[in-house]
C-alpha cells in the first residue's frame, strides 16, 4: 500500500507573529519556519503504519517555492520514502491546493491520502474535505485513531459530543488531529540519510490547474490587548458586576 501524506511550510508555532506594518499580512522575512503541527501528526501516522507493515511506501508532498524543500527533507528525516514539491511562487487557497493534491494523487495513485486537518497560519480546515469532494472518495476528519486492515481503515474521530468510530473501505482521505499520535525526532543518521532520498519538483503549471485567486486579504491587525482583570470584596459585588456591568447575568 502507498500513503501520501501532504505538508505544509508555515511560521514555527512557538515564534511571535508580528504583522507588518502596512497591514498586508504577517512578517515572515528572517523567520523560523517549520512543518505545520498537524501535517507532522499525518508523517507520523504514515512511518507508523509502513512499520506496522500495513504500507510499503510513504510519499510526502508540498506545495510551494524552493523554500518548501525543508520540510519536505525534513518529512524524509523522519522515515518517509519520496518527496515531491509542486513548485509555485504563489500562495494557493484551499481548493486551488485541493486540486492540485488531486492531480499529485491521479499521478500517484496511492491507497490511503493523510493531511492534518488544518494549518495553523490560515486554520481554514478545509483542503482535507475538498479533496475527498473531488476524487470522490470516503473520508474521515479529526481523526484520533486508526486502525488498518486488509481493505479497510477504521477511524475514531473527535465530534463535539465525544467520539464517533467510521469504517472506511479505501483508498480514502483522512485528516489528523492532535490526539492521534506524538511525532518522533529526527535522528542525525536519518538527517544524513535524507539528503540522498529523491525529491522530485514538479512545476504547477505542467497540471493544467486554475488556481486564480477568489478572496483577497483586505487587512491583517494585532487583535486587541486584554484589559487586566480586577478582584472584587464579595459574592454579592461580583454578581452585580457581572449583571450590570459585562451583562453577561439577568
Amino acid at each position: 500500500m502507498k500513503i501520501l501524506v501532504a505538508i505544509k511550510r508555515v511560521i514555527d508555532p512557538y515564534v511571535k507573529i508580528r504583522v507588518k506594518p502596512d497591514g498586508s499580512g504577517v512578517e515572515d522575512t528572517n523567520v523560523k519556519m517549520a512543518m505545520n503541527p498537524f501535517c507532522e501528526i499525518a508523517v507520523e501516522e504514515a512511518i507508523r503504519l509502513k512499520e506496522a507493515g500495513h504500507a510499503n511506501e510513504v510519499v510526502v508532498v508540498s506545495i510551494g517555492d524552493q523554500a518548501c524543500q525543508e520540510q519536505l527533507r525534513n518529512a524524509l528525516a523522519l522515515g518517509a520514502d519520496r518527496a515531491i514539491q509542486v513548485e509555485t511562487e504563489n500562495t494557493l487557497e484551499p481548493l486551488a491546493v485541493a486540486k492540485v493534491l488531486q492531480a499529485v494523487v491521479g499521478q500517484e495513485q496511492p491507497q490511503l491520502i493523510l493531511l492534518g486537518k488544518q494549518s495553523i497560519d490560515s486554520d481554514n480546515n478545509q483542503v482535507p474535505q475538498m479533496l475527498a469532494a473531488l476524487l470522490g472518495l470516503p473520508q474521515a476528519t479529526f481523526a484520533s485513531e486508526l486502525v488498518m486492515s486488509d481493505d479497510t481503515v477504521t477511524v475514531t474521530r473527535e465530534v463535539d459530543g465525544g467520539l464517533e468510530t467510521l469504517n472506511l473501505t479505501i483508498p480514502a482521505v483522512i485528516s489528523t488531529d492532535l490526539r492521534l499520535n506524538e511525532p518522533r525526532y529526527a535522528s542525525l543518521p536519518n538527517i544524513m540519510k535524507a539528503k540522498r532520498k529523491p525529491l522530485d519538483v514538479l512545476p504547477l503549471d505542467t497540471l493544467n490547474i486554475v488556481t486564480s485567486a477568489r478572496q483577497a486579504v483586505d487587512e491583517v491587525m494585532v487583535p486587541p490587548a486584554r484589559q487586566a482583570g480586577i478582584r472584587v470584596g464579595s459574592v454579592l459585588e461580583l454578581v452585580n458586576k457581572l449583571k450590570n456591568e459585562a451583562k453577561v447575568i439577568e
